[in-house]
């Protein structure tokens, strides 16, 4: 659909009015060169869909307005105000980009609002109390991370700096819980190695200081992560390398410090987007294989959607992603689940400005 003419457009119903952004007439970019791309045959291939999970209800999945540009790695997204912001990650050709992009799902409009102070991928973010904080990230392709903390202010439309990470990190999970920010696994440096790590920091906004919590047992990153009943679900993820891929699923108890073991994820993958919707929590889409000098082994894009339920502790299996990715930007907004963008093939070779929803009823 065309974006509204009215540029003043308001935020939230309130705040700095933000400028409407066309969604892009393309699906596919190439990083190399940032250009159009349509998958080929053997791209296509690397598509799996069938869950080992007992079939759920089967939902139904349904296109949105596309992405203003097609984009991936950006680890990931979250809700403020009842709309989607999706920061920073690859498009255009470069990994480095400071793109700040907000989506209205009840008028199906994408906005774009101030970008991050620095391009970078693989960024952390978490709404708490009327702001978005964007935490770390890497600088070059899925390596080389830094220490810079933001928080985003929807009235002023405009970053803060915040007091910098402990240590630097990429492809972390923030959430937020009990008034705090926690920051738990991904990778960190020296680029060459780029190693997974299990540190776990909270950010206290209020203070502007951070602390540190018991290690996620099991060092990984690009996994899933969301709070629940006042607990933080971690799932999947990988380490070091798509290539070793996880079904690892772990709870964090804050009350005790204290990390426990939960039913693994029936489909072992990373990259993959993870919310809520009616108590039960959502996996879909990630990536697996390998890569080496260049080509594409047991290559696999997911499309799996399954869901965990921890009243029973037991997984489902729902209604496949249409559209394959990894990398996403997964948010739930009502009773409806939005996945934005995100990595067609595996690694980070084609960005997708593809953006479907699901909803179970």
């Amino acid at each position: 659909m065309a974006a509204p003419s009215v540029v003043g457009a308001q935020h939230g119903g309130h705040g700095v009015p933000l400028k409407p952004a066309r969604p892009s007439a393309e699906p596919y970019h190439l990083l190399q060169g940032g250009t159009p791309h349509h998958l080929t045959p053997q791209q296509e291939a690397q598509r799996v869909f069938d869950s080992p999970a007992p079939k759920g209800v089967t939902g139904r999945w349904f296109p949105r307005a596309a992405m203003p540009i097609p984009r991936s790695e950006m680890a990931w997204a979250t809700v403020l105000n009842d709309r989607m912001h999706v920061v920073g990650g690859y498009g255009e050709g470069r990994v480095d980009r400071a793109y700040h992009t907000v989506y209205d799902p009840l008028a199906d409009v994408w906005f774009d609002a101030a970008p991050l102070p620095r391009g970078a991928n693989h960024v952390a973010v978490a709404a708490h109390a009327g702001r978005v904080y964007a935490l770390g990230g890497f600088i070059e392709q899925n390596r080389a991370c830094d220490d810079k903390a933001f928080a985003y202010d929807a009235g002023e439309n405009r970053w803060h700096p915040i007091a910098p990470l402990p240590r630097p990190r990429g492809a972390a999970a923030a959430v937020a819980l009990g008034g705090l920010i926690h920051l738990i696994g991904g990778a960190t440096d020296p680029a060459p190695e780029r190693a997974s790590i299990g540190w776990h920091e909270v950010y206290d906004p209020i203070a502007d200081r951070w602390s540190m919590r018991r290690p996620l047992p099991g060092a990984r990153d690009h996994v899933g992560c969301v709070p629940h009943a006042g607990r933080i679900h971690v799932v999947g993820g990988r380490f070091n390398t798509f290539q070793y891929n996880t079904d690892l699923h772990h709870v964090y108890l804050p009350d005790r410090d204290a990390w426990e073991e939960r039913r693994p994820l029936p489909t072992p993958r990373s990259g993959h987007g993870m919310t809520v919707l009616k108590n039960r929590l959502f996996c879909m889409g990630g990536e697996g294989g390998r890569i080496e000098q260049g080509r594409a082994i047991d290559a696999k894009v997911f499309g799996q959607m399954e869901s965990y339920d921890p009243a029973t502790d037991s997984w489902q299996s729902h209604a496949p992603m249409p559209t394959p990715r990894h990398a996403v930007a997964s948010v739930t907004i009502g009773s409806t689940i939005l996945v934005a963008g995100g990595g067609a093939v595996l690694g980070g070779a084609v960005q997708s400005a593809v953006h479907e929803a699901f909803e179970l009823s």
